[in-house]
């Protein structure tokens, strides 16, 4: 059975509000959990203590039980000083999409033109 920790949606439409829990990895995103560890409300100001609780010592021992924590919850240990979330790097996202296309299709042009011509040679 693998283990994850995540979030599961509670609240209302348009009022999110999300529980930490470790979940099989096989159940649906709101359905059976086997622990709750926390909460996170994103509505709330960044700076309220009350926006995010989290039990980093239950977190812990269930990391070494073998669970694997979601992107968001590993973004909360990250900040918690529990574990180190690696970085991520995506230099195409800044390209805005014109411009991603336009090179798209002139790599496609030059590999047209550099492929009929590696064959005459």
């Amino acid at each position: 059975m693998s283990l994850v920790i995540r979030m599961a949606r509670a609240g209302t439409k348009k009022r999110p509000f999300y529980h930490i829990v470790v979940a099989d990895s096989r159940s649906p995103r709101d359905g059976r959990f086997i622990e709750r560890l926390g909460y996170f409300n994103p509505l709330l100001p960044k700076d309220k203590a009350e926006r995010l609780k989290f039990d980093l010592e239950k977190a812990k021992a269930w990391m070494a039980k073998g669970a694997q924590p979601s992107d968001r919850v590993m973004r909360f240990l990250d900040a918690a000083g529990v574990l180190q979330r690696r970085k991520r790097n995506n230099p195409e996202k800044a390209v805005p999409r014109k411009e991603r296309k336009a090179r798209e299709e002139a790599a496609k042009a030059a590999l047209a033109a550099g492929g009929a011509a590696a064959p005459a040679a």
